[in-house]
Parts: C-alpha cells; sequence; structure tokens
C-alpha cells in the first residue's frame, strides 16, 4: 500500500464552497447563479469568487445574457471540470479507504 500524498489533492476544487459548487454542477446541465447561490447558502460576493476562481482554471463554463432586461448567467460544468471533480472524488476516496 502506498501512501497518501495529500499534496496532489486539487486546491482550487478543496475548499467548501468551490466543493459545493462542483458538486452541484456535475449533477445538472446547468445552473442560474441564483439558483446556485441559493441551494449552496452563499453570499453573492462570495460565490461571485469562487465562481470566478473555477471559470479561470477552466472547470466551469459561463453564459451571461439578458433575460426580460435582466442579466442572467448560466453556469456549466466543463469535461475538464468533470473530470477534475472525478478525481478529486477518487483522492478523497483514497484517504478514506486507507
Amino acid at each position: 500500500m502506498h501512501d497518501f500524498n495529500y499534496q496532489n489533492i486539487d486546491d482550487v476544487i478543496h475548499s467548501r464552497i468551490r466543493t459545493a459548487i462542483m458538486a452541484l454542477l456535475v449533477s445538472v446541465e446547468e445552473a442560474e447563479f441564483t439558483y446556485i447561490r441559493d441551494k449552496i447558502n452563499a453570499t453573492d460576493g462570495n460565490l461571485s469568487v469562487h465562481l470566478k476562481k473555477l471559470e479561470e482554471h477552466k472547470y466551469i463554463s459561463v453564459e451571461k445574457k439578458f433575460v426580460e432586461r435582466k442579466p442572467m448567467s448560466l453556469y456549466k460544468i466543463t469535461s475538464e471540470g468533470r473530470k477534475a471533480f472525478e478525481e478529486y472524488i477518487r483522492m478523497l476516496e483514497n484517504i478514506i479507504k486507507r
């Protein structure tokens, strides 16, 4: 049995809010900003910062548009994000199994 190298955990995903965002987005086709905010119980500002970090690493994508003259941001997990999240879950499972 090999030792688990905790330094291999993806730091981008490994935060409470970003983990929650990724877990939510992996289970839906897309989600609007307010839906994500309400589901994970985050503030607008805090959520925005974490979404931006995930977007910068290409783990999620965003489509910004206007609906009835109101701005709407729709978020989706990317294939790269899905792979990273699956690997993140595998790493956590390795910790649990040890």
